[in-house]
């Protein structure tokens, strides 16, 4: 595989003057690192962006109109999670060589392996449905039925894949983040009370409510999905990261995960505004309210165009992730850079999901209601992957010196605990709602 991060190289030059041009080199050392700092940004901003898809979307907007401004201190203690279990992630891969998949193979039992794997399609399956189900509410919202475009967006997203190779396709993922900045600006000109946010932002406003437990849950799962740690740590290897690049791989992982919770920050505080104490959201229309100070009567165009980048970006990541961990667990080749004769599983996979997710899309389903679905069971599967990543990093026989530390290991345990404990009251809460006891 062919390194995508260039070592610099030193030439035979006549030593510069003492005197004027003695800041050039300087100088260039400074553009040097920012080329390498452009280089190196991919898996951790690739995976943490997909996290704000279709469902991410719908799930933030949904908590602010909903809750207004009440989510967003729990959004900050999420973002901490976040940022740990990313680098997490890609410690792994940069230290090992070796994806999330093929680890948990090693150092676990085939039927530990098996349960890993078994959660990751479940949860994945209704998220790539999603997807493809947001691309044609997105397309709808511009007149075009979902059955013209859906079929053309799975063509596509799968030839990007199949015929692409890793950087190319890396580089498109990353174009495909940019539709996100249509929140910020909706929250600017929406003119929220920044006094209000702010408060909402530093002091708890959180409910004992089954209502808020489940919402909770939800953005847990839409933040910190489990493919995101299977993509991030499967792309620093396939892109041949190694463990002197960590320091950069690690800035990667963790701005993609602040930046990625920015952005779910702005689409509540602008939902908020917008429509803020409304209650749930049954449709994608009424998300699309939230971007009426941006666009006025151009809304829908521009939550539109919003949906569509974030769907298809997550279209390709979240089989891709499946697609990662099914070829780690088998022990076989998986690279995006790799043709359908070299590594017909990692492919095969991918191409089933993307299949499947395009057919069930095309079926007459609620929106919002199969968006949201989808991020109550992520929430739910993502304690079990969080414990493999954690036990992972706590090994010294898988990382040596670079496994966790003391301070670090409590507070990873503290979070795995802490997502563990909303996914079992919430599971408590269902099933004695089941027999009328909650």
């Amino acid at each position: 595989m062919t390194r995508d991060l260039d070592t610099t190289t030193t030439a035979t030059t006549a030593p510069p003057p003492a005197t004027d041009a003695a800041p050039a080199p300087a100088r260039r050392k400074d553009w040097r690192r920012l080329t390498v700092v452009a280089m190196i940004a991919g898996p951790g901003l690739v995976a943490a962006s997909a996290g704000n898809d279709a469902a991410g979307i719908a799930t933030y907007a949904s908590a602010g109109s909903q809750y207004a401004y009440g989510t967003l201190f729990f959004m900050v203690l999420v973002t901490i999670a976040l940022v740990m279990v990313q680098e997490m992630a890609v410690r792994l891969g940069a230290y090992t060589g070796k994806g999330l998949g093929a680890l948990i193979r090693e150092q676990f039992s085939l039927r530990l392996t098996a349960l890993a794997v078994f959660c990751l399609l479940l949860a994945n399956t209704g998220l790539v449905v999603s997807e493809f189900a947001g691309i044609g509410a997105a397309f709808e919202f511009l007149g075009v039925p979902k059955w013209a475009v859906v079929p053309p967006a799975a063509i596509l997203l799968w030839s990007l894949v199949l015929f692409g190779s890793y950087r190319w396709a890396e580089r498109i993922f990353l174009l495909m983040s940019l539709a996100f900045f249509a929140y910020p600006i909706a929250m600017i000109l929406g003119h929220p009370h920044w006094g209000t946010v702010g408060s909402h932002l530093v002091i708890p406003h959180m409910q004992g409510s089954k209502a808020f437990i489940l919402l909770a849950v939800t953005l847990i799962g839409t933040t910190v999905s489990p493919y995101m740690q299977f993509y991030a740590a499967a792309g620093v290897v396939d892109r041949g990261a190694r463990p002197e690049d960590y320091r950069l791989i690690r800035a990667d992982a963790v701005i993609g995960a602040v930046f990625a919770c920015v952005i779910s920050l702005t689409i509540i505080t602008a939902t908020a505004s917008a429509i803020g104490g409304t209650g749930p959201l049954t449709s994608a229309a009424q998300a699309a309210k939230a971007l009426e100070p941006v666009a006025g009567q151009g809304a829908e165009l521009l939550f539109a165009l919003g949906l569509i980048g974030a769907s298809a970006l997550a279209g390709a990541v979240v089989p891709l992730s499946a697609s990662y961990a099914v070829g780690e667990a088998a022990g076989v080749e998986r690279s995006v850079s790799r043709s359908f004769r070299d590594a017909p599983l990692f492919l095969g996979v991918f191409t089933a999901q993307i299949a499947l997710g395009a057919i069930v899309a095309l079926t007459p389903v609620n929106v919002i209601q199969l968006l949201i679905g989808t991020q109550v069971l992520q929430g739910l599967i993502t304690p079990i992957v969080l414990v493999y990543l954690l036990v992972l990093t706590n090994r010294r026989s898988v990382l040596g010196k670079a496994a966790n530390g003391p301070r670090y290991r409590i507070a990873a345990t503290a979070v795995v605990v802490g997502v563990a404990g909303m996914s079992t009251i919430l599971l408590v809460q269902t099933v004695l709602g089941w027999f009328g006891l909650a």
